[in-house]
């Protein structure tokens, strides 16, 4: 990589792109690691919270990306305004308390505060990442950046749900929040010793509720940003509803008891195979083209398990289930980075409120699908599958449409 060296080399004296990748990449993993290492302890966490209904578990969850979605609007305004680490740092200590108060929760709305604590300051590090690639990549540099850093990202919920799993098998389901917060002082302690700040002082804007309104006002004007935006919020609307839901049907429905970090671990590669060919592909085809078949792939091979699943009464062979989500992942893998630069390249003057507010609406969309998803599981597989294929479908025809309107975009 070159290329990046050479383009990063002038915004910053260190690090190199191989350690910039990596630690942008723990940086992003907050959010996954509090969602996927705390999924095999959802029977733990349900008994000793006296949680009542069997599918209210889920709302550890949804709590944790609620509190993202609404940080995420504070954080980008305030990174553009007081400079990119200032507002990653603020975010990490606050999932630090976060974690502290789920680790000692005595009750199920105890937790979800916490959880929601912990949402909020992971929505720092996540957001102020964004726009910090920003400040030195963009177009199909960005995307490629992004590609390579999902790549190492996706490691994650390979190895979370295990990390999860083994804490709980050696000690108790709260140690896992306390992990948390290690590696959060971790991670703040790197990128404050060796990243330097992106965003010069004669680059900043004031932090004032107008200049987000006016940045909220270009998102939703600008017709690519708008529709990829909406599109990144119906894609990871289908992936929330994957996670809500993974433990139960895994476990519940297939049997697979300690085994399913295994499994689950297995389906993470599939999505982290995707984003390494498409760091590599994207410069040479192009982000339009490569998320144009993936979203017409992921529909109709969606469309088809959804029918498979149906015929079978909810419940196809383990076999067949894993490898329709196999496919999904892989072509949602294709996806991710893609929209996330796209929705991004024509707002490089107003990152860390662009990347706040289409983050903030992506995922608002995406929180309140995945909820109906994972709520809507029966102990069958139809709910799940069938929301991939309705949400991919209907992202084809907005992207479609978009560049119907918008045909020279990459």
């Amino acid at each position: 990589m070159p290329e990046f060296e050479h383009q990063a080399g002038a915004a910053k004296a260190h690090p190199g792109i191989v350690e910039f990748v990596a630690m942008m990449a723990l940086v992003s993993s907050l959010v996954a690691l509090s969602i996927d290492a705390m999924l095999p302890a959802f029977p733990q966490m349900a008994q000793d919270l006296a949680v009542e209904r069997s599918n209210d578990i889920q709302l550890v969850v949804s709590a944790l990306i609620l509190g993202m979605i609404g940080g995420q609007l504070f954080y980008g305004p305030w990174s553009d305004s007081a400079g990119r680490k200032t507002a990653m740092f603020a975010g990490f200590i606050l999932f630090i308390i976060g974690s502290i108060l789920s680790a000692v929760a005595s009750n199920f709305e105890v937790m979800l505060v916490g959880r929601f604590l912990q949402g909020l300051g992971a929505a720092g590090p996540r957001t102020v990442a964004v726009a910090l690639i920003r400040d030195q990549f963009e177009g199909r540099d960005m995307a490629r950046v992004m590609s390579f850093m999902m790549s190492v990202f996706i490691l994650v919920p390979i190895v979370a749900p295990a990390l999860g799993q083994g804490i709980v098998m050696v000690s108790h389901w709260r140690m896992i929040y306390v992990v948390f917060a290690v590696l959060a002082i971790v991670v703040m302690s790197w990128v404050a010793i060796r990243q330097p700040e992106t965003l010069p002082a004669d680059r900043r804007q004031p932090f004032s509720l107008k200049c987000t309104l006016r940045a909220a006002r270009e998102v939703f004007s600008h017709r690519i940003t708008f529709s990829y935006t909406i599109v990144s919020g119906l894609v990871a609307g289908s992936f929330y509803g994957y996670l809500n839901s993974a433990q139960q049907i895994f476990v519940e429905l297939y049997g697979l008891g300690d085994r399913f970090p295994i499994y689950f671990g297995a389906l993470a590669f599939f999505f982290g195979l995707a984003t390494v060919l498409n760091g590599r592909f994207v410069m040479q085809f192009g982000m339009r083209m490569i998320m144009f078949r993936a979203i017409v792939a992921l529909a109709v091979l969606s469309v088809f398990a959804t029918a498979v699943a149906v015929a079978l009464s909810g419940m196809p062979p383990l076999w067949f289930f894993l490898g329709s989500m196999a496919g999904c992942f892989f072509f949602v893998g294709l996806l991710f980075g893609n929209m996330n630069a796209m929705a991004m390249q024509p707002l490089g003057h107003i990152a860390g409120t662009a990347s706040a507010v289409i983050g903030a609406l992506s995922n608002l969309i995406a929180v309140a699908l995945g909820a109906l998803i994972g709520q809507a599981y029966n102990h069958s597989i139809v709910p799940l599958i069938g929301g991939f294929a309705m949400l991919a479908v209907v992202s084809a025809i907005v992207m479609y449409w978009v560049h119907q309107v918008e045909p020279d975009v990459a």
